[in-house]
């Protein structure tokens, strides 16, 4: 390929709409254009990446014996609806693109092929002797993201691998799983990429065991905690730790573990309460109100006790919820917390928000006009074990110091529902601490267990003649986001630094003066005998400055570049590696047993 015929549009500047630093050198070299907010038209250099990833996801999947297929995009309503997950998708995250077709049927763009491929084995797989089978495809994927950013991080069409496995049993499951998680990782090492992976919530997707794989990166919107002897990883949302101690409240006439009241006028927050007495948060218990809204349209009042020093874990909390709610109510849409208005809205009493107390009652939800009269109450290990501790007295400007459980109100339910923070104590090793780092997600394992199988009656026949449901696994990598992570991980103040396995072309041939026929000659030369040897070679052909064409080289990130200069008339080139910027002269007849077995290596992800 000649650079003259690649449709090449460089930037100097910055684009405004770019934040982290993959995104603005993808826009500047020319690799993606914006077309609308999260919506980017993949241009020639981009798509060559994006092929490169593909082959070697293909070439690894293939290798697990994985059969690759095409689903449709657009999937009926009613097999979402069978798993329960169209209402989450449509109405409570919104996540899902969904229309209706001139029949007045509805039908969705798929962000994933759960139910799809389900329908498809209840008509194709009837017997174990099938089993164990494992489609993927790569394909577009469309999310209606509250706000795209990060360019192709956080995008409402990408380029998705997604695999769907069925099983005869558990631990058929568990093995290709197994062989899965192996395969990712010889995708991300060949692509020159440096991923961990990290226990992870299974979110929409659901299932039993779920693992994230995060390529690390300063510019990553997850929070990743590991232990430093490497034996515990986690994403923010999964990660469990053990909490730091409390320190015991002093000792005195509490009135019997009710609390003893005392004004707190205007200290609303734990930190103004703390300042103002001499208190300590992890002494205190905090009393959050929130609403549960669910699928058949019910909301149920929730009220959450944490120790005053921790942070809630959203995602924990919505999993509780789920498992507590959503066989009477349907998918959960959403937990948001109660406002002032939104308590008058429903008749309620002036509540005492700020000055909660887990004691608070029930009755207060009498009025309600359409929310559930009761609260369904939980609280995080970490409050539930306090023996005596400071609260909300349920009356404005008042605290209760002293209160205790069983003879303030009863404990609620107790479980995990705080968030793990930076330095927590791991819970397998309490001498060592959690460490955090930020990580881009480009990749995700599950095994979903029956939860598809049995909601769509996807049923076989087993080794004993009787039917049962099968047994699935699923496992994404975000191809288009793997591609920018690439980048993110890999790139310097000059511009990007492609590995060589995934890069747009693995040399550039430069002449530094191409109207100087020594120099255009001895680039066209060693352009074709680099094709010739099956190298994926660009030839700047330009009657551009050097320096620009340097620049502009350097920009878009081809791995090794050949400079024929004022040596081409001795035979000699330039060789530059962009990785480490080393440069080495040599005679142009050496340059291809020099530079090949370079490549070789570099094309396994290996260094040179």
């Amino acid at each position: 390929m000649r650079v003259s015929r690649l449709m090449l549009v460089t930037l100097r500047d910055d684009p405004s709409e770019a934040e982290i630093p993959s995104h603005k050198l993808l826009l500047r070299a020319g690799y993606i254009r914006r077309v609308a907010s999260g919506i980017y038209a993949y241009l020639p250099l981009m798509w060559r990446v994006l092929q490169k990833v593909s082959r070697v996801v293909r070439e690894e999947m293939d290798g697990t014996g994985a059969l690759e297929t095409l689903l449709p995009q657009l999937q009926p309503a009613e097999l979402w609806q069978r798993s329960g997950r169209w209402a989450g998708y449509t109405a409570g995250e919104g996540i899902m693109f969904h229309l209706e077709d001139r029949q007045g049927r509805e039908l969705g763009l798929g962000p994933t092929h759960e139910e799809v491929i389900t329908y498809l084995a209840t008509d194709l797989l009837r017997s174990y002797r099938q089993l164990p089978v494992n489609l993927y495809q790569i394909q577009s994927k469309f999310r209606d993201e509250i706000r795209p950013r990060f360019g192709l991080m956080r995008g409402r069409e990408f380029i998705m691998k997604d695999a769907y496995s069925f099983h005869a049993n558990e631990e058929s499951l568990r093995q290709t799983y197994a062989a899965m998680d192996g395969a990712y990782r010889r995708i991300f090492a060949r692509c020159g990429l440096r991923a961990v992976a990290v226990e992870a919530d299974s979110g929409a997707i659901g299932g039993s065991a779920s693992q994230e794989f995060m390529v690390t990166a300063e510019a990553g919107e997850d929070l990743i905690l590991a232990s430093s002897d490497g034996t515990y990883a986690a994403n923010q949302e999964r990660a469990v730790s053990l909490a730091a101690d409390p320190i015991s409240l002093p000792s005195g006439p509490r009135a019997g573990g009710e609390g003893e009241p005392f004004a707190t006028p205007g200290q609303s927050s734990i930190e103004d309460l703390c300042a103002g007495h001499g208190i300590e948060p992890c002494q205190t218990v905090k009393v959050l109100m929130l609403l549960a809204r669910f699928e058949d349209q019910s909301a149920q009042p929730l009220l959450v006790s944490l120790r005053g020093d921790q942070q809630l874990n959203e995602v924990k909390l919505a999993n509780a919820v789920t498992a507590r709610c959503s066989a009477e109510h349907g998918a959960l849409l959403d937990i948001a917390p109660i406002t002032k208005e939104a308590a008058a809205s429903e008749g309620l009493l002036p509540l005492p928000f700020g000055f909660m107390g887990p004691h608070l009652a029930d009755g207060l939800l009498s009025n309600s006009g359409h929310w559930t009269k009761h609260f369904l109450r939980l609280a995080d290990r970490t409050a539930a074990e306090l023996s005596s501790f400071v609260c909300g007295a349920n009356s404005t400007d008042n605290h209760l110091v002293g209160a205790a459980w069983g003879s303030l109100c009863p404990c609620p339910e107790s479980l995990d529902l705080r968030a793990a923070q930076p330095g927590d104590r791991c819970q397998h090793d309490p001498s060592q601490q959690l460490q955090a780092s930020r990580g881009i997600e480009v990749g995700h394992i599950f095994q979903l267990g029956r939860k598809y199988s049995e909601a769509l009656e996807a049923r076989f026949t087993n080794e004993a003649g009787s039917e049962e449901a099968l047994w699935m696994g699923c496992y994404g990598i975000g191809v288009s986001r793997l591609a920018q992570a690439a980048v993110e991980q890999h790139h310097d103040g000059n511009g990007i630094c492609w590995p060589v396995s995934i890069a747009p072309f693995e040399v550039i041939v430069v002449a530094a003066n191409w109207a100087e026929a020594e120099q255009s000659g001895l680039a066209e030369q060693l352009y074709l005998r680099l094709q010739e040897a099956g190298v994926d070679v660009l030839l700047d052909d330009r009657s551009e400055r050097a320096g620009v064409k340097f620049k502009d080289a350097d920009l878009i990130g081809i791995p090794w570049r050949v400079v024929v200069g004022r040596g081409a008339a001795d035979g000699l080139v330039e060789l530059v590696e962009r990785s480490s910027c080393s440069k080495r002269d040599l005679p142009a007849i050496e340059l291809l047993e020099t530079l090949l077995p370079c490549l070789a290596s570099q094309r396994l992800g290996l260094p040179a």
